[in-house]
């Protein structure tokens, strides 16, 4: 597989923002076209949704305790300081929870799904064109490629995430800023996970769409942030998440078109 340098279309940056965000609204769109699969995207995106909100639960009735426990330097502070450090250190913790809450909620849905998901892929790619040739990798390899690439993202969140923990302690400004930046690495990473499907079956792998997004970063964000955004409502999710995978399967293939990404077939032998 060769990958040509890919250069972007010179477009202004909130344009190619408000470019990404409608990707999320062809997909939403994509439950009049193909309700069925649609609607059947729902059922694992809704199992793992009242899975998560218990834990967030368990993670919003315990929050003090956890910040109690995790701030023993705190208990010596003059009282009003010791209600704001805790206070900050509360709110670093609970960005940092959303962030890994909607990158591994996508991930396990999109596991627990991923028959469903798959149509949803395969659905919208001959809607707008001819699905790629199945590589006809095995399924050992499928799965071992995914939890592997799955794997790296994470770690990188969970770095992302105590970066964005440690702003939030600023005061004033942090808290602010470290859920801006949440919401701005939360989108990337989740377009990440998102476009996997569209990737894969084109032979490309995460290092290919870091690198085909990165340089559609503004439309990339867009479509990121407001996926981002909608997975912070309650329950939201559950509708957004097949809409999602149609729309990230649309980003994936105008990028990969604007990239000219060439398939190289083995020499013959």
């Amino acid at each position: 597989m060769t990958i040509p340098t890919a250069v972007a279309p010179r477009r202004g940056t909130l344009r190619e923002f408000i470019t990404g965000v409608g990707y999320l609204g062809r997909g939403l769109r994509m439950y009049v076209s193909a309700p069925r699969i649609m609607w059947l995207g729902v059922i694992p995106a809704f199992i793992v949704s009242v899975v998560y909100l218990a834990g967030i639960v368990v993670l919003v009735m315990n929050i003090e305790s956890i910040v109690e426990f995790t701030t023993p330097f705190a208990a010596g502070l003059p009282e009003a300081l010791r209600l704001l450090v805790r206070a900050l250190i509360g709110i670093a913790l609970l960005a940092v929870g959303l962030v890994l809450f909607i990158f591994t909620f996508t991930a396990v849905t999109l596991a627990v799904g991923d028959p469903f998901y798959e149509q949803i892929w395969n659905k919208t790619e001959s809607l707008i064109g001819e699905p790629p040739v199945d590589l006809e990798l095995s399924l050992g390899t499928k799965i071992g490629r995914a939890i592997v690439d799955t794997l790296r993202l994470l770690l990188i969140t969970v770095l992302v995430s105590i970066g964005v923990f440690l702003i939030g302690l600023i005061p004033f400004v942090g808290t602010v800023a470290g859920a801006a930046l949440g919401a701005l690495f939360g989108g990337w990473f989740l377009t990440l996970e998102l476009t996997g499907f569209a990737f894969e079956a084109r032979g490309l792998r995460l290092r290919d769409r870091r690198h085909t997004l990165r340089v559609r970063r503004a439309r990339t964000l867009g479509f990121g942030v407001a996926t981002y955004l909608f997975f912070l409502v309650p329950f939201a999710a559950v509708i957004v998440m097949p809409a999602a995978v149609a729309g990230a399967t649309l980003l994936s293939r105008d990028a990969l078109a604007e990239g000219q990404y060439l398939m190289r077939l083995p020499e013959p032998r």
